[in-house]
């Protein structure tokens, strides 16, 4: 399977989780979209693999040196953990942000 398809069922799952209150299963796909946007984005650079764990792939992002602040910002978003009522500690659509890392980082739009 393709990086976009994957993408983009990790995506459908994140909508459906939300539509049915289910938030944390939201974040955890999402998580796992912008894990695949990253190793596209790493396969087109020619950076040498990193572990598949999407959590490894924003931690290794956010650390590259041409990275811009908004990216390491969004990486931080998908890395930050969730509060002790399985929140997160500030409001942020983590799906929207998947979507928007695919167009910064590939200039793919995933609708």
């Amino acid at each position: 399977m393709d990086w976009m398809t994957q993408v983009k069922s990790e995506l459908d799952l994140a909508e459906e989780a939300r539509k049915t209150r289910n938030e944390g299963r939201a974040r955890v796909c999402a998580r796992r979209a912008a894990g695949h946007i990253i190793g596209e984005y790493f396969h087109r650079r020619e950076i040498s693999p990193i572990s598949p764990s999407a959590y490894a792939r924003l931690k290794t992002l956010r650390e590259l040196a041409d990275i811009s602040a908004q990216v390491r910002d969004t990486c931080d978003h998908f890395l930050m953990r969730i509060t002790p009522n399985y929140t997160l500690p500030i409001d942020v659509d983590l799906i929207a942000e998947a979507r928007w890392l695919a167009q910064e980082l590939l200039g793919d739009i995933i609708e």
